[in-house]
């Protein structure tokens, strides 16, 4: 053998060995990641999160309950706040959705013979007031006084508020619905609109739920007597085109149990059943 062939001899021989030294570690390292991967990646489920329909006027009470529902159960509720009749007509557009919970059982009645709930419970009482600015410039005293000549009154949207619709009933019943309407200077889609006007002075008086100006800075509010008032109650319940219906029975109890009422009445609200508030 001459000295070329020993020569081409050996390289071929290292480069056998080197290639067999770099299929064997890459095999090992394939075996160390896929080892690697089933010990620190598992394959996890993704979090739960529920679809809330909500009253807008229940904001405060049901951002505290999500946070606490998460951080005992690991679900999350997503939220779409909006006037109750407003969350039902996108209810019945989308079909999608896991809980409802509107300002009065009214709007859970109506999406119950629509076929849209099922399982419900109550949870505090809405109770309406007459709310004016800080000072009562007006100097409203009396549902009476929502007639009187020059006053400006926002009241909700009955086609997307709860409180519009009740506003509207409630000054039926007293026979003042027609004075008064010549004094509306807008209607609010939520109940948070009438609440921003009352608050920046931009009207006299609006017809609003007691408990969203609890320790108001900004608005002071004139009780209406119980014989001249109309007052409802809150209801919560689970969507029957809800593909997760153990979680959302679950939400539901959660903000029915003692725990999530005590957190409405942090919030200003009565909760149910309360003898006050009983015909």
């Amino acid at each position: 053998m001459t000295k070329v062939q020993t020569f081409m001899a050996m390289i071929l021989l290292f480069s056998a060995i080197t290639l067999g030294c770099i299929q064997e570690e890459q095999k090992q390292l394939a075996t160390i990641d896929e080892t690697a991967g089933e010990l620190t990646q598992p394959a996890t489920e993704k979090p739960q999160s529920l679809l809330v329909y909500c009253g807008a006027g229940m904001r405060k009470p049901m951002d505290e309950i999500g946070l606490l529902f998460e951080e005992k159960y690991g679900i999350s509720a997503h939220y779409n706040y909006a006037g109750s009749n407003t969350l039902l007509s996108q209810m019945e557009l989308t079909q999608e959705g896991d809980i409802y919970m509107p300002g009065a059982t009214y709007y859970f009645d109506v999406a119950k013979e629509k076929g849209f709930t099922d399982y419900e419970q109550l949870i505090a009482y809405h109770v309406p007031v007459i709310a004016v600015p800080k000072g009562n410039p007006a100097n409203i005293t009396s549902l009476d006084d929502l007639a009187k000549p020059g006053v400006k009154v926002i009241i909700g949207d009955p086609k997307a508020a709860a409180i519009g619709n009740l506003a509207n009933k409630i000054l039926e019943d007293n026979k003042i619905h027609e004075d008064v309407e010549k004094n509306i200077i807008a209607r609010g889609a939520t109940v948070n609109e009438l609440i921003i006007y009352i608050s920046m002075n931009q009207a006299d008086a609006s017809i609003i739920w007691e408990d969203l100006v609890v320790n108001s800075e900004k608005i002071e509010t004139v009780a209406i007597p119980s014989e001249q008032n109309i007052i409802k109650i809150i209801p919560i319940g689970t969507l029957t085109f809800s593909e997760k219906n153990d979680a959302a029975k679950k939400f539901v109890d959660f903000v029915a149990s003692p725990e999530g009422k005590t957190i409405f009445e942090k919030h200003g609200f009565t909760s149910y059943p309360n003898e006050k508030h009983e015909n």
